[in-house]
């Protein structure tokens, strides 16, 4: 299954709300547009963002003498897929670089790191894998499964070990081989709690501090969680100075909205998306593929 119809498959509960919408030889007028935007809403994208969306279609409408539903479906694509802002540079092929992973426990980040460090190695790039979640259970072990199958080092410490030591650690010897790219992931916190959140930015200081490669602090956020991923992201990003998303588990039964809302509200690129188990999964972004999944554009 490529990308696209994996995307339809993980999009289908937002698709098939929008869907309703544009049935053929539905007209554009006050009842379309009041469906629309509410369709918007419901999907997890928010109400500024609907309303906005919603508000430029309808001039677009009147230029171009838009009547017919089906007419305006592409037009939404486009126009949703200008809201996801561009990356000025992807931290995973673009090296030297070094990147640190936060984000909520269950949201992805472990397998993440090991599909990444499998397709950097793929790419014919040098990589180390950074442990600093020494606080779960069987987290070390994880992260050296994957290392093996990707062929990549992973360097850690003890469990218990302080997670900040541990990140300078991996920079320095990453350094010292001149690796390309060095992942690190770090543990699960809940944006809820401010000590836990105190110490993943420690965990970051360090890190920018002693590396000299870039390093991006990229949120792996799982598409399921609605708009309490809108507040979980929001969060990291006010404690970390977020440079990026990972947006997991489009192939579940995420609306797909809540992607949009968490990087057009908080100015985040999103780098990669992961629409199954399997290392291919784990796609590249196109803002235009997605809202073509998202509205059902061409199918």
């Amino acid at each position: 299954m490529g990308l696209l119809d994996s995307l339809k498959v993980g999009l289908k509960r937002s698709r098939e709300a929008i869907n309703e919408i544009f049935y053929m030889g539905g007209e554009v007028d006050e009842d379309f547009w009041e469906d629309l935007e509410d369709t918007l809403v419901m999907g997890d994208m928010g109400a500024e963002l609907a309303l906005r969306v919603t508000d430029d279609l309808r001039d677009r409408a009147a230029r171009e003498n838009l009547t017919r539903a089906e007419q305006i479906r592409d037009a939404l694509a486009q126009r949703l897929a200008a809201e996801f802002p561009e990356a000025a540079r992807d931290p995973f092929t673009d090296v030297p670089s070094c990147v640190l992973f936060v984000g909520i426990n269950g949201a992805g980040k472990t397998t993440t790191v090991g599909k990444l460090a499998g397709r950097a190695r793929e790419a014919g790039l040098s990589c180390v894998i950074g442990g600093a979640d020494t606080f779960r259970a069987a987290a070390i072990e994880q992260l050296q499964v994957w290392g093996e199958r990707a062929g990549v080092e992973v360097i850690t410490r003890e469990r218990g070990a302080d997670p900040a030591s541990v990140c300078y650690d991996v920079v320095e010897a990453a350094e010292k081989r001149a690796v390309d790219l060095v992942l690190i992931d770090t543990a699960g916190r809940l944006h809820t709690s401010s000590d836990l959140m105190r110490e993943l930015a420690k965990v970051v200081g360090v890190t920018r501090k002693r590396s000299s490669a870039p390093v991006s602090v990229v949120l792996v956020i799982d598409a399921t969680t609605g708009q309490n991923g809108l507040n979980q992201a929001r969060e990291f990003n006010d404690a970390l100075e977020l440079d990026g998303l990972i947006v997991t588990k489009l192939d579940g039964t995420a609306k797909g909205g809540i992607a949009l809302a968490i990087s057009s509200q908080l100015g985040l690129p999103i780098y990669r998306i992961g629409v199954g188990e399997s290392l291919d999964d784990l796609q590249t972004f196109d803002a235009l593929d997605f809202t073509r999944a998202l509205v059902g554009e061409g199918m």
